[in-house]
């Protein structure tokens, strides 16, 4: 591993203050590490401690970088939409701090696809930093990002990081497909990110498939059918012990066949939606018959 994210407001600061520790009591070279960080949320009580203005950008870039005990961050990415503030003042907020040399590169996290591009046409346009990655949410029990986001990514030559690849533990191989979800696991607790629970069966049953074709766990499986995606650069695990870790790890070492791809590609498809499935009619190849 040598990416390592975080935000400023996880656990109100105190994530980057750990992740400063560690890496300072690892003495890596600082070539050898990719660490990124978010701003957004709220750091403070008053009004200017909130949101992806000029103003909060700037301080929250200086914040965390003395919490991280680093000179610069290599991927510096806005949390969300702001409301509040225009998207032309946000990119030029991101553009100062990469040229302050606080910044390596910028990048976005759950945006909707036409204010991402927005915000990478104005950059182009006045010379400025541009997105250069997204991270969003994504696994097989999630896939809506394959409807807009994913085109925008592969057309611009942008970075997918899912985050909550196993669905907030819901692929974690605890959850059966017929059964409620055991005690004290954090879905039973905190049912975030949402999921199509019509459709989690088919998909959990599809992964426990393969899981046992493989030999490999069901966690394993979800992260392995990811790593398959030709648009995900990166998946970002965030484990609760060592185990996990080191299975979660191991799911780079699975090699799904094209038959198992195809079963869970097929279990966890999205539902044709407009104006995709117009897209898809129009392109059609007229050699081939028609179906319905």
């Amino acid at each position: 591993m040598n990416f390592i994210d975080t935000a400023d407001v996880y656990s109100e600061g105190e994530s980057e203050t750990l992740v400063g520790g560690a890496l300072a009591s690892l003495a890596r070279p600082r070539e050898q590490l990719i660490v990124a960080t978010k701003v957004r949320g709220r750091t403070g009580p008053g009004p200017n401690q909130l949101g992806l203005s000029r103003s909060h950008i700037h301080a929250s870039i200086d914040a965390s970088l003395r919490r991280l005990k680093l000179d610069f961050v290599d991927l510096y990415q806005i949390h969300g939409v702001d409301k509040d503030t225009p998207i032309e003042e946000t990119v030029r907020a991101l553009d100062d701090v990469v040229r302050s040399g606080k910044v390596r590169y910028v990048g976005f996290s759950n945006l909707p696809a036409w204010l991402a591009m927005k915000a990478i046409a104005y950059a182009d346009a006045n010379g400025l930093a541009r997105f250069q990655s997204g991270q969003v949410y994504y696994s097989i029990a999630g896939r809506d990002i394959e409807r807009e986001i994913v085109p925008l990514a592969e057309d611009q030559k942008l970075a997918i990081l899912p985050w909550s690849p196993l669905a907030g533990g819901l692929l974690s191989g605890k959850f059966d497909p017929d059964k409620p979800g055991p005690a004290g696991a954090r879905r039973t607790t905190f049912d975030f990110p949402p999921v199509d629970r019509a459709r989690l069966p088919t998909v959990l049953t599809a992964l426990r498939q393969v899981s046992k074709e493989t030999d490999a766990s069901v966690a394993r499986i979800a992260l392995a059918w990811q790593l398959t995606r030709p648009f995900v650069t990166s998946v970002i695990i965030g484990a609760k012990s060592k185990e996990q870790l080191a299975d979660n790890l191991a799911a780079v070492e699975v090699k799904l066949s094209p038959a198992q791809i195809a079963t869970l590609d097929a279990a966890s498809a999205l539902a044709p939606e407009y104006p995709g499935w117009m897209v898809s009619w129009q392109n059609r190849d007229p050699r081939l018959p028609e179906t319905k």
